[in-house]
Formats: C-alpha cells, sequence, structure tokens
C-alpha cells in the first residue's frame, strides 16, 4: 500500500465475530468496516450462550454492562440422564466462574448481543445492504463487487460470512456443507409457566440414549424466560431453508421417553422452530495472502460445546492482536500468525462438538473457558 496511506481492513459479515473483529481493531488503532448483507439488524438468529471464554474477550472491548443489561447468569452447568433424571456432572457458575475465569457466563439473545456491539463502533464503520457477489484483484488491494452495483477496496479482507461463506468459496472453491444427521428444535417459554421445575436457572443438559439426541435449557432474559433446545436423529433435510417452523407435538412425541421433568419444558411450548444441522470438516488453511476466514467461515461447528460464537469471538481478539502487531506492509505475515495461533483450538472444539462427550461426567472445562484471547501468546 502506498506510504502515509491508512490500512483499511473489510470484514464481510456483521455477526458477533465480525463485528468484535471490527470493534478489537479499532481499538488496536486499526482502520476496519463491516460489509453486511442485512438491511437492517433486525431480531433474528438464536439464542447465544456466551461461556467466560466468550464474555472475557467482549468484556476487553468495553460492551460488559450493555451484553449485562438484558443476559441471563446461569447459576451451574448441570448434566441429567435423559430416562433417570441422575445428575452426572455439576459445575458451579455465576459468581464461581467470574472468580475464577475473570468473567461469568452469560446466556441471551443475539440480537441482543449485537445490539451491544453495535454502539462500539461508528456509524460509518457498519455498511448495510452490502451483498457480497465476487471479489477481484486490484494490485495489492481486494475489491469487494455487491449484488447492488457498488464496491469497495481494502486492504485486507476477513471473511466473517458463516457456514455460507461467499468469501470462503471465492479462496477456496465451492463446497456444500454436511448434513450432520441431526436436527434441532429452538423454543422459548415464560418462566413463570414453569413453576416447580427445578433448575430453571441453570444451565442444564439432559443426555439422551445416542449422541445426537439431547435437550438443553438455559434462562434468558434476567430468568424471565426459558431458551429450549432440543435434538435429535433424522435421515435427511427436506425443506427449502435450513430453518423452518416446527410441530410441538412432534417435538413432544420425540422426548416422550424423557424424564417427567424434561418433558415438562416441552409441555409448555407453544411453537417451535426446526433446524438442520451442518458442519464442514476442519480446513488444512484460512488465508491466502491479504485474505482470511473467521468463526462459522472456517470452522463452523456442531452447537453440543455451546462454542460456536465463542470460537468466533476468539478469532476476532486474536486475529486484531496480530494485525496490530504487524506493520501494515506485513498483513499477509499478521494472518499466518492469527492462523497459526486459532487452527489448533478450534479443531479440537470442532472435533469435540462433534463427538458431544464434553463434560457428560465431571471433567476439565479451564481448557475452554480459562483461554484469554487478549492475552493468549501467538507468533
Amino acid at each position: 500500500m502506498p506510504m502515509g496511506e491508512q490500512q483499511v481492513i473489510g470484514i464481510v459479515g456483521g455477526g458477533p465475530g465480525g463485528m468484535a473483529a471490527a470493534i478489537a481493531l479499532r481499538q488496536l488503532g486499526r482502520e476496519a468496516v463491516v460489509f453486511e448483507q442485512a438491511a437492517r439488524l433486525g431480531r433474528v438468529g438464536a439464542d447465544i450462550n456466551l461461556t467466560p471464554n466468550a464474555v472475557r474477550a467482549l468484556d476487553q472491548l468495553g460492551v460488559g454492562e450493555g451484553l449485562r443489561r438484558t443476559a441471563a447468569r446461569p447459576s451451574h452447568r448441570i448434566s441429567r440422564t435423559w430416562d433417570t433424571g441422575e445428575e452426572t456432572s455439576r459445575l458451579e457458575m455465576g459468581a464461581a466462574a467470574e472468580q475464577r475465569y475473570g468473567s461469568p457466563q452469560l446466556t441471551i439473545h443475539r440480537a441482543d448481543l449485537l445490539d451491544a456491539l453495535v454502539p462500539a463502533l461508528p456509524a460509518d464503520a457498519l455498511r448495510l445492504g452490502c451483498t457480497l457477489s465476487a471479489l477481484r484483484e486490484d494490485g495489492d488491494r481486494t475489491v469487494l463487487e455487491f449484488a447492488d452495483g457498488g464496491s469497495a477496496a481494502v486492504d485486507v479482507l476477513v471473511g466473517a460470512d458463516g457456514i455460507h461463506s461467499v468469501v470462503r468459496e471465492a479462496l477456496f472453491g465451492p463446497e456444500q456443507p454436511e448434513f450432520t444427521g441431526v436436527v434441532a428444535y429452538r423454543a422459548v417459554v415464560p418462566a413463570a409457566r414453569l413453576e416447580g421445575v427445578p433448575n430453571l436457572g441453570a444451565f442444564t443438559k439432559w443426555w439422551g440414549p445416542d449422541p445426537a439426541t439431547q435437550i438443553v435449557t438455559f434462562p434468558l432474559n434476567r430468568g424471565e424466560d426459558v431458551f429450549v433446545f432440543a435434538t435429535r436423529p433424522q435421515d435427511s433435510w427436506r425443506e427449502e431453508s435450513w430453518t423452518a417452523p416446527g410441530d410441538v407435538a412432534e417435538l413432544r412425541r420425540a422426548y416422550a421417553a424423557f424424564h417427567p421433568e424434561a418433558r415438562a419444558l416441552l409441555d409448555a411450548c407453544d411453537a417451535v422452530l426446526k433446524s438442520a444441522l451442518y458442519v464442514r470438516d476442519p480446513l488444512p488453511r484460512w488465508s491466502v495472502g491479504t485474505r482470511t476466514l473467521l468463526g462459522d467461515a472456517c470452522h463452523p461447528m456442531m452447537p453440543f460445546m455451546a462454542q460456536g460464537a465463542g470460537m468466533a469471538i476468539e478469532d476476532a481478539v486474536v486475529l486484531a492482536r496480530a494485525l496490530a502487531a504487524h506493520e501494515p506492509a506485513d498483513a499477509a505475515a499478521a494472518l499466518r500468525v492469527y492462523e497459526a495461533a486459532r487452527r489448533q483450538r478450534t479443531a479440537d472444539v470442532q472435533v469435540g462438538s462433534r463427538g458431544n462427550e464434553w463434560l457428560k461426567v465431571a471433567g476439565n472445562a479451564d481448557w475452554v473457558y480459562g483461554y484469554d484471547a487478549w492475552t493468549v501468546p501467538i507468533g
């Protein structure tokens, strides 16, 4: 890039990872702009479990107060057996997690997380209605071409555009994600309807008779609501969309053999969404020159360790640190450092999430929750 010009880092995708990357980069003195395809940031998407590793990263971005305004703080992480109700592990969270890891666990709607992130960026750093259609090179820069005919040139490109990543396809060619043979049901229930059901303030996982079958619940909206997330095997997915309205009666039938306390959660559901779960294997590399990937664009994972958003947020911070530690002319080297620092950890979580055994019985949560993206050594 010409001497004296400010390096521009373009981030495609305005989800939690992309937004966190832009905030971290600007906090560290770099120019970053987010290009988001949505014309407006509405109340779409699922509810998110932010474990201490993710919350600690976000706290140091200065958005912690906004997160806590609407989030709930689960008291424990509990594992229970699907038929007997036996507890097989109980990990104290709440104040104990904050003391141990430096930040608590927070459960929050994706839209509320974005509401906390958006004010941390200047208005001109978030450009909505930018649907990426193609990339092309222009000397040392990358030109983003948008569906509406507009374009933008950037010095460094970050694809934070999810499992359907246009940036990923441009860098590495077309590839279809793999249907896992698992579907998920999602619902939100007012806590007042669940009087008498224990542990509503905890993150509770009911482990089913096979690794694909489970029910997970956790509090939302400062405990006023309870999020229900249930998965089970299904041979194929024929819906046009990955997410479609579900059938509450089907949901209840699928878990009819579960413990009465688990069934009580499903009995309280009025409506449910049903989604197909897709993954990709860990990529051998994420970067080409001054272009790289972040979050689900490079390591989509099953939700069984609740780390999808957390890994994207960790990526964001480590990426920003790597770029800030290098001169703008050495951006390609910075991206190699970022990738080297993140690839093994995210692959471990991808594999662990697919296997779905983590914390089924008492085990070590520190390797996940104790990670600090701001201080972990990088290149």
